[in-house]
């Protein structure tokens, strides 16, 4: 291996190898920790430590870097405390997710560093969030992030890097190429010879460097910064590289060729590094020896603290209060002045009154721009806020979500709009497990709101149609809201884009152009979490949401003889518990209305809660009306068949006469 000092110091080559020797010598540590069972796992990065520690000390210290398993070398070339690090390990309350979340998967603006998720891949669109951030607000500032070899194929990784050069966003993409993803060689993972290959693909440059060679890595890292720096765009920068331990360690190395361990035995990052230090007369045995014992020290000292901790003791309140980011709600009055808008326009007005009141609020979507989105909500909201703020975006919906809780961490806003309701399949995993669940593991709030065009009544058959609410219903950490009326509608979005805690807002197509109503001029908010009664009676009870509300209204309208309340939950996550609890007292008779299909729906739910809370209060069965358990099919004879309102009458007269 040969080393280029070129005009660097004496000094910044003996930190280059301080830092280089730190990560290893805690390696070796928790191998033996392993072995005497005091620790649960590791994944060694043992034999790639060059990459981390060159690209750590070329950055500027306020430049994230979005790591992996392997990339010891960030944290502690990032200083953090050794005890703190430690306790993350184990698991204890004193670690950065306080025992949530394992090894690296944890986060800290304070080192700006952001971990990774399980899920390979979605580190890449939060880092084109990071450094759109930058961008906007003229920094100056480069974002990395890093990728295993295997991880290149997930669809994250190529919708990021797409993201990244047609935003000119300046991300250097490191891959570690290793050879294996696993123990899958890399031959069964892609056709290509080289990852800077898949550059020519995406408009970028591809930069190819020895992974083992420190010098070679700092050198070229810190001159493609100031480059990016001053003129951004991405880069992708592969770094040819071994990984001399098993994936973690119970996978072993028995699949790599022995031939093959001892040639890149002898390419060792950190020995090839001392011995040419030693060559320069820069080290010698007894400061190397002086090294080792001062880091072995800190080690040491960091372990004897970490140790001591103990796993948190279970609370269920702080649990659940540590799912959102604080947040106190001034709820603004809405003016005395209304005017009648449809239920599209008064979107529109929350949307642009809330880029008003948040001058750091992004929205990104297809087609928003100048086209002004497919339903034209956004229409002019380029010439008034700019293309920074109002972006396009490529079809790469996970990226793109991804990119929100990028700008979050940047203490930015964002706003991405789901042309259809139904493509947040491509941005499921990000909403699942990085939004959701982002400030319950690290503390960061993640301050993006999806708006989702759902629900059918257009003949627009089952990729256009879906009420897929149910799918994040169930999962912590989001919050959701339905609107079913204009003031709701804008009142609940203004609302959702002040609170820096993720939202999915549903929004009915159906409702766009048909539904009007008397909306305050000027900006307010509707408060989250509570339900309104928009009709009283005393025989039943109909509880619902969205389109529920009108077709219950409807129905009611036709049946004079029936005096039921209509409870429009409005929130979903979280739902009025107080206000379906007032209903089912009042009248002791409950009908849970949605147009979502009946099995796994959120009707399912709120029935189960009234009879475990509420049994005493009820005079009959509580029933459920909802789509059918189908796909939405396109003929509108079949799409009618398939919605609840046409089985509505039947379910009221069955429940007031029982």
């Amino acid at each position: 291996m040969k080393f280029n000092r070129k005009k660097y110091s004496d000094d910044i080559l003996l930190n280059l190898y301080e830092e280089l020797l730190r990560p290893r010598m805690i390696e070796e540590k928790m191998l033996i920790l392993l072995r005497q069972n005091r620790i649960s796992k590791w994944f060694s990065g043992i034999g790639q430590e060059a990459i981390a520690v060159g690209i750590t000390q070329a950055i500027q210290p306020d430049e994230y870097i979005l790591p992996m398993h392997r990339n010891l070398g960030v944290f502690t070339g990032r200083k953090l405390p050794f005890d703190r690090l430690f306790a993350q390990w184990q698991g204890t309350a004193m670690g950065y997710t306080k025992g949530r979340d394992r090894s690296f998967h944890f986060g800290t603006n304070e080192h700006h560093i952001v971990g990774m998720i399980s899920h390979l891949g979605p580190q890449n669109g939060v880092a084109d969030g990071i450094a759109l951030a930058t961008k906007l607000r003229k920094e100056k500032k480069i974002t990395v992030v890093f990728n295993g070899d295997g991880g290149t194929s997930e669809g994250d990784f190529h919708e990021a890097l797409n993201v990244a050069a047609v935003w000119d966003l300046p991300v250097i993409f490191v891959v570690e190429n290793n050879g294996y993803g696993l123990s899958t060689p890399s031959q069964e993972q892609f056709r290509c010879k080289q990852f800077i290959d898949k550059a020519i693909g995406y408009g970028m440059e591809g930069i190819q460097v020895d992974g083992n060679n420190i010098l070679e890595v700092y050198d070229t890292v810190r001159n493609l910064a100031e480059k990016l720096r001053k003129s951004p765009r991405p880069v992708l920068l592969e770094c040819l590289t071994f990984r001399m331990r098993g994936h973690e360690e119970a996978s072993g190395t028995k699949y790599v060729p022995k031939k093959l361990m001892e040639e890149w035995g002898k390419k060792d990052p950190v020995q090839n590094f001392e011995d040419f230090l030693v060559k320069e007369k820069i080290l010698d045995k007894k400061s190397v020896d002086a090294i080792r014992k001062r880091i072995k020290q800190e080690i040491e000292a960091g372990l004897e603290v970490a140790f001591r901790e103990t796993h948190p003791a279970p609370d269920a309140e702080t649990e659940l209060q540590d799912l959102f980011a604080p947040y106190e709600p001034q709820v603004t009055a809405p003016a005395e002045k209304t005017s009648e808008k449809r239920f599209i326009d008064a979107i529109s007005d929350g949307l642009r009154e809330s880029m008003e009141r948040h001058d750091n609020l992004v929205l990104m979507g297809q087609d928003i721009a100048e086209y002004g989105g497919v339903f034209k909500i956004t229409e002019g909201f380029v010439e008034r806020f700019g293309k920074d703020r109002v972006r396009n975006t490529p079809l790469c919906e996970s990226a793109i979500v991804g990119a929100g809780l990028g700008l979050s961490i940047k203490g930015m806003k964002a706003m991405v709009e789901m042309q259809f309701a139904d493509f947040v399949t491509e941005g499921f995993n990000q909403i699942i497990n990085n939004l959701a669940k982002t400030h319950w593991r690290w503390g960061q709030a993640a301050d993006v709101v999806v708006r989702m065009p759902t629900g059918a009544g257009t003949a627009a058959g089952p990729f256009h149609s879906q009420s897929n609410e149910a799918w994040f219903f169930h999962t912590p950490g989001l919050k959701i809201v339905y609107p079913s009326n204009p003031y709701d509608a804008k009142g609940l979005l203004c609302a959702a884009l002040d609170d820096p805690n993720p939202y999915l807002y549903f929004e009915h197509k159906l409702m766009y152009r048909s539904i009007k109503g008397q909306v305050p001029d000027g900006y307010y908010q509707v408060e989250v979490g509570k339900a309104a009664l928009t009709r009283e009676g005393s025989q039943l009870s109909i509880i619902t949401y969205g389109m529920g509300v009108h077709w219950a209204a409807e129905i009611l309208d036709a049946m004079p003889e029936i005096s039921a309340d209509i409870l429009d939950l409005r929130t979903l996550l979280p739902w009025d518990k107080e206000a379906v609890s007032d209903t089912v007292r009042k009248t002791n008779r409950v009908l849970i209305l949605h147009e979502d299909t009946l099995t796994g729906g959120i009707g399912g739910e709120i029935s189960a809660w009234i009879s475990e809370h509420l049994f005493e209060h009820l005079d009959a069965p509580v029933l459920r009306v909802a789509g059918l358990d189908t796909p939405i099919p396109f003929a509108p004879t079949l799409e009618n068949n398939f919605l609840p309102k046409i089985r509505l009458r039947a379910a009221i007269e069955r429940l007031a006469g029982y």
